[in-house]
């Protein structure tokens, strides 16, 4: 996408980079030159607006949802694995979670399990329907 008009950093780069400009992850210097490219270029502005309303409307219907511990460490591997220009396994992130967590769960009934049905994580049952459906 362009809008047609000469700037310094072309709108392309902008809309490749503005999930980092959005979430801050990006270094300051970088964060001046997008905003000087939003204030004179009014369809990315309008884009950015429209990431920013999405970013908000995610966070929140979603913002208040746990994420396990170790699909947020695989997310974040995977993330490294894709910055680093590595090969990305085909499995996904939440279907290797849901299986490490059905396989878990069948060592902890063969060994007798520990009692701490109650306080199942959401997510547990469905792994269960799921791990019995399979067998």
């Amino acid at each position: 996408m362009s809008c047609g008009e000469p700037h310094e950093k072309d709108c392309s780069e902008v809309l490749d980079h503005l999930y980092e400009y959005l979430d801050r992850e990006m270094p300051a210097g970088e964060c001046a030159e997008f905003q000087v490219h939003l204030d004179e270029c009014s369809p990315c502005l309008e884009k950015y607006g429209l990431e920013q309303a999405v970013k908000k409307l995610v966070k929140r219907c979603c913002g208040h949802d746990d994420v396990p511990a170790d699909l947020r460490s695989k997310v974040m591997g995977r993330i490294d694995l894709i910055r680093a220009g590595e090969a990305v396994p085909e499995v996904s992130v939440l279907d290797q979670a849901r299986h490490d967590q059905a396989q878990r769960e069948r060592a902890a009934e063969a060994s007798g399990g520990s009692g701490a049905d109650a306080a199942e994580p959401v997510g547990k049952t469905e792994a269960r329907s799921k791990t019995a459906r399979a067998e």
